[in-house]
């Protein structure tokens, strides 16, 4: 069994490369799913031996996880930034928030993660866990400060009686079906070009629902 020791995460060797090994993962578990992926498969990809990719990733579940963390944890890492250092109105709060999410996973190709991870959880629980707890929590508690924020400021309904963590869910979800709409050609009738239209009229309805 290989080890993997705690170091960081990849050491700078001259005949290697993280970045081109963490890219080609991701086209192929967004192509093929978890599963159906092979390191020898993402090492051919990425021009470099099976070996070489063991040099940084001791599993195909570390290997995804570096793949998530590279990605898409420093774009919630970014959206926090923006919530803590944003000083207006909290419906244009929430509309910069959710267009910058679609920019940058949306239209990118991390947007095929989603569907990778709700086809895949129950088969590999531990990743399921892990996504949860390194994307999935963190984009609800986003929301939910974005929610908290414009209640506290008399700009969004107070929503009496209403669970903040479901409502923070419910305003999340439509983003993350996109995304799975994306990726499921055939599977619905939406076509790539109309998800802006989407996306925009989502926003519009979600500020009526929220906006005072």
């Amino acid at each position: 069994m290989i080890s993997c020791p705690f170091k960081p995460r990849w050491e700078r060797r001259k005949d290697a490369r993280p970045q081109e090994l963490l890219a080609a993962a991701l086209d192929l578990f967004v192509e093929r799913g978890f599963a159906a992926t092979r390191l020898d498969d993402v090492a051919r990809a990425a021009g470099v031996s099976k070996g070489t990719l063991y040099l940084y990733f001791c599993s195909k579940e570390e290997l995804f996880k570096a793949v998530v963390r590279e990605s898409i944890v420093p774009i919630i890492g970014e959206a926090e930034d923006t919530l803590s250092q944003f000083d207006g109105n909290s419906g244009d709060l929430f509309r910069l928030m959710v267009s910058n999410w679609w920019e940058k996973m949306g239209l990118t190709k991390l947007s095929g993660l989603p569907k990778l991870m709700m086809a895949e959880a129950c088969n590999f629980p531990d990743l399921a866990k892990f996504y949860q707890d390194e994307v999935l929590n963190r984009a609800d508690a986003l929301m939910m400060e974005i929610l908290r924020r414009g209640i506290a400021r008399g700009e969004f309904r107070a929503m009496s009686g209403i669970d903040l963590e479901v409502n923070a869910r419910l305003l999340t979800s439509p983003v993350v079906m996109m995304m799975i709409w994306k990726h499921s050609p055939g599977a619905c009738q939406i076509q790539p070009q109309e998800l802006g239209m989407y996306l925009e009229n989502y926003i519009q309805m979600a500020l009526r629902s929220i906006v005072i």
